[in-house]
């Protein structure tokens, strides 16, 4: 049944399979696919915060359509939500007194009965929520998908997971690159700074890989299939992007691994609306993204995808150096490395060793060598041997080891030095990752070194860490 009546054919949605939609949560997805694929920025619904089939009005906006609001538009909206507001109390203490009821009256009764149940018309005025159109932002996060999304389902499948989430930054960013929270997640896939670096991702004064797409892909595949080796089953992994892993197997400690189940009946703290429908969001995301000419009959511009080179710093240097290397220059290499922060890019802070910088595609073949080290007078030189890695491509969690060599006897006959045991002191904002690369190892040999266990990522200021032997 559409409750919607507006014409958009109905989805018959998969049960089953590793994206299940359960009955419970059908209106849910109904709704954010009318949001992402249908309503216009210049739309309004007017709903129930609860029971998502309940549309009472899909207003057209007055004015100019803007990204925000206008002033007027803003008073416009809640004098509109004043209105049904009003209409849904007297709805209900009329119900409540068993009062006559108008022919209006009786309409508004059968919508709520027909799309949640002939008790909710109790406290539905408190339910009231607005929710806007977002139909053409959506279509230009799907163009600028094209981009990314080869990339990201690379990395999905190194990682073991599904491809399809990367689908999710529909949900999170619609794709904007430089995309902030309130709460101060930031970039495509939303990372808040701990996660951030808890995921492998440097985030200081000079870098913020959470703005870099494809490092935070890789941060992103591995959260997920540890929330899913965590919590059971991924519509539970998906909402503890949002939720957290640990208030997710609380949800399902109470009402089972039935995520339909848990968005009707969990009211655990912090469980609200954006945490009930997340899940939700991303299957709708993900049908609408499946279906452009469905939804965006139009068309749809794909932008072409990434076809830059991947180089990692050996030795720490200003990107000032690195654009010279190259022949490019310091402002269009920015433009590249969203991740740069303005230190970086104006040279008042260096690029770390172990960093990534991203290159036009073709430069590491037009010019094969690495920048040479750079030392400034006003530092001493660094002992530490740094690995680097070049590619072109996904971001991985291991770097390329430093080759042994066979140093000559006296008699012309090789033989294998065996190098000393050598420590990494971990400093401040360092992650297993960073350890790793910055000393030309894989991440499962560091773990190994030190007997860390496969799944664990904890590592402390001060901690001496075995990086060789």
């Amino acid at each position: 049944m559409n409750l919607y009546g507006d014409g958009v054919a109905k989805v018959n949605y998969d049960t089953t399979g590793p994206f299940p939609v359960p009955e419970d949560i059908q209106p849910n997805v109904d709704f954010w696919r009318h949001v992402y694929g249908v309503w216009s920025r210049g739309q309004v619904a007017f709903h129930d915060n609860e029971h998502m089939g309940v549309i009472y009005e899909v207003a057209e906006l007055p004015g100019p359509i803007k990204e925000g609001y206008t002033n007027e538009q803003r008073a416009w909206v809640k004098s509109r939500r004043a209105f049904h507001r009003d209409r849904l109390r007297a709805l209900e203490h009329k119900v409540r007194e068993r009062a006559p009821l108008s022919a209006a009256d009786k309409q508004l009764l059968a919508k709520i009965e027909e799309g949640a149940g002939k008790d909710a018309v109790y406290g539905a005025s408190q339910r009231l929520r607005s929710q806007r159109g977002v139909r053409e932002r959506f279509k230009r996060g799907l163009e600028i998908s094209g981009r990314y999304d080869p990339e990201f389902r690379k990395i999905m499948r190194a990682k073991g997971v599904p491809e399809d989430l990367a689908y999710l930054p529909h949900v999170e960013s619609s794709f904007q690159t430089h995309a902030r929270s309130s709460v101060g997640a930031a970039g495509i896939w939303q990372f808040m700074p701990a996660t951030g670096r808890d995921y492998g991702m440097r985030v200081d004064r000079t870098l913020d890989e959470r703005l870099d797409p494809i490092t935070c892909a890789d941060g992103a595949a591995r959260y997920l299939s540890a929330a899913h080796r965590k919590l059971g089953n991924w519509p539970l992994a998906i909402t503890s992007y949002n939720h957290g892993k640990g208030g997710m197997a609380n949800a399902k400690a109470q009402h089972g691994d039935d995520i339909g189940e848990i968005v009707k009946h969990y009211r655990g703290r912090a469980f609200g609306f954006a945490s009930r429908n997340f899940y939700a969001s991303f299957v709708a995301a993900r049908e609408v993204a499946e279906h452009p000419k469905r939804y965006f009959p139009e068309g749809v511009r794909f932008e072409e995808p990434l076809s830059h080179d991947r180089l990692v710093l050996r030795t720490a240097m200003p990107a000032q150096r690195v654009a010279s290397h190259y022949g490019v220059p310091t402002a269009s290499l920015a433009r590249l490395n969203l991740h740069w922060r303005e230190r970086a890019v104006d040279g008042r802070a260096h690029l770390p060793a172990g960093s990534t910088v991203w290159l036009p595609a073709g430069s590491i073949e037009r010019v094969a060598a690495q920048p040479p080290a750079y030392r400034d007078r006003s530092s001493a030189p660094s002992n530490a041997t740094l690995a680097a890695r070049h590619e072109t491509g996904s971001a991985g969690e291991s770097a390329s080891t430093a080759s042994k060599q066979d140093t000559a006897t006296p008699a012309g006959k090789t033989k294998s030095v065996s190098a000393p045991v050598k420590y990494h002191v971990v400093k401040p904002d360092e992650t297993l990752y960073r350890v790793a690369v910055s000393n030309g190892i894989s991440v499962d040999k560091l773990r190994k070194l030190n007997h860390i266990s496969p799944n664990d990522n904890t590592i402390r200021v001060g901690q001496k860490l075995r990086v060789s032997g």
